[in-house]
């Protein structure tokens, strides 16, 4: 199994909204053959809580303009950490902190990197496996 158009498309248009909030680290993962609940992570770092928060609101816009809610969103508290849960794709906004400790990409490194090339590098460039 490979993740949807649907999906692919909606991480394009999250990885964009997350670059233009000047996220950094912007990977994005095909878990559909290892996940049942979920076709893409998409995982990217912000240096401060306030813009990890600000990263958040930038893909929550993005998509809002395609009428399309997070069914879950969990994390808003601490701001370190705020996972958007869109069924097909679930957006992982971390502070750097955090994801240097919890290394997601290490947690799935099994999974397909999608090309986000159309991302300036700095933005895409993959976190240390």
């Amino acid at each position: 199994m490979t993740a949807t158009d649907r999906a692919l498309e909606l991480t394009r248009m999250a990885a964009q909204a997350a670059a233009s909030k000047l996220a950094t680290d912007i990977v994005a993962l095909d878990v559909s053959d290892r996940l049942a609940i979920t076709d893409v992570f998409l995982v990217c770092s912000a240096s401060n809580e306030r813009q990890v928060k600000a990263v958040v609101d930038g893909i929550e816009e993005a998509l809002d303009a395609i009428d399309l809610d997070p069914v879950r969103r969990e994390g808003e508290r601490g701001s370190r950490w705020i996972l958007l849960d869109y069924l097909e794709l679930v957006v992982h906004v971390q502070h750097v902190e955090e994801r240097d400790f919890y290394g997601l990409e290490r947690l799935w490194k099994d999974c397909p990197a999608i090309d986000l090339s159309f991302l300036d590098a700095e933005q895409s460039a993959p976190a240390e496996l």
